[in-house]
């Protein structure tokens, strides 16, 4: 969806630009959100790390290092090693700028990203069955569903650009972009509840088992997915639907960029500025 807007005397080229504007509009808060993700990773666990105080990491997640569980704690470190680099990876590949200018490093960055991403999935899985989780085996479910589509697009990605088919390659590569991205996205439907909500969102409970929880746990990949193949679908449409579609996406700039402000006063700017 961060595709260039490209201007061509067509008779659909209107329909077609403001399918492509929307998309772009939806990068654009979701690029920066994305960013202010990996520096609050690099802040809260990197920095931690660096220090040496890795105890500091148990007063931000519920389930951190634990004393005697090696392999989980190794899953753990590999998982938040990689999350800062590849949320910012993941945002640079999908910029035209950045493919079309830099191909060696389109490449070599997306041959990492692919390669991380499955094996940061599977991580999070042996993770997610290895301990107590919050929200309890839906949750559980919902993110393991999430880990298994995210090497399944890994994997279709890494295939199509073998074979050079590079029109599949990219989508196959932007559906595996949302599905890591689960965790931002997460975070950024919780922003926009507690700002619409002026407070805790309805349906949230301390276990996150409440069904605005789970609902959350499994839109948060779900939904974004959804409209991309929507997207997809529109362009290969007439113009009634890709200028339907460009509103579906429209509204989703918005509620992102909502959502990635409701995150930043919420959940991020406190822990960063220590406030």
């Amino acid at each position: 969806m961060s595709e260039a807007v490209a201007v061509r005397p067509a008779p659909n080229v209107s329909a077609d630009a403001i399918l492509r504007a929307s998309g772009v509009l939806w990068f654009i808060p979701a690029a920066i959100g994305q960013w202010v993700f990996a520096y609050y990773i690099a802040v809260q666990y990197g920095a931690s790390a660096f220090a040496g105080n890795w105890a500091s990491w148990n007063d931000i997640m519920v389930n951190g290092l634990i004393a005697g569980d090696l392999w989980g704690n190794v899953a753990m470190v590999a998982h938040i090693a990689v999350a800062f680099w590849i949320t910012v990876a993941g945002t640079l590949q999908l910029m035209p700028f950045v493919r079309n200018n830099a191909r060696a490093f389109h490449r070599w960055n997306g041959r990492f990203y692919i390669l991380i991403a499955f094996v940061a999935a599977a991580a999070g899985i042996y993770m997610t069955w290895a301990r107590d989780q919050l929200g309890g085996v839906v949750s559980a479910v919902g993110i393991s569903i999430d880990g298994v589509l995210i090497m399944v697009f890994a994997a279709m990605a890494w295939r199509a650009a073998m074979a050079r088919r590079f029109d599949v390659h990219q989508r196959w590569a932007m559906r595996l972009f949302l599905a890591v991205s689960a965790v931002w996205f997460m975070r950024v439907m919780y922003g926009f509840l507690i700002l619409a909500a002026q407070g805790r969102p309805p349906g949230t409970t301390d276990e996150m088992n409440g069904p605005t929880d789970l609902f959350v746990g499994f839109g948060s990949y779900l939904i974004p997915l959804a409209v991309l193949e929507l997207y997809f679908w529109a362009k290969r449409g007439g113009a009634a639907a890709k200028l339907a579609t460009a509103g579906v996406v429209t509204f989703a700039a918005g509620a992102t960029a909502v959502g990635v402000a409701g995150a930043v006063i919420v959940m991020w700017l406190p822990r960063i500025t220590g406030g």
